[in-house]
């Protein structure tokens, strides 16, 4: 496997820690609670941390229905 296509399949399924907090439009360190309470996992690499992307969608899905459920008049 080439180098490009390396960062490709990485760029599909994986987001940083940044671009997983903006994805979420919560801070870094809402994103960093979330992974310590056990509701993301991240899959480190020394001082890069990686988020799958598949996980991160659910997230929102369920971020959705909280704010629904705990935040009906906003």
């Amino acid at each position: 496997m080439d180098k490009t296509k390396a960062i490709q399949l990485l760029e599909k399924y994986f987001l940083t820690a940044e671009e997983a907090a903006t994805f979420l439009g919560i801070s870094k360190q809402a994103l960093s609670s979330l992974v310590k309470r056990g509701k993301l996992e991240r899959v480190e690499k020394g001082q890069m941390s990686l988020f799958f992307k598949a996980d991160l969608e659910r997230r929102k899905q369920e971020q959705a229905i909280l704010r629904k459920k705990y935040r009906p008049y906003t």
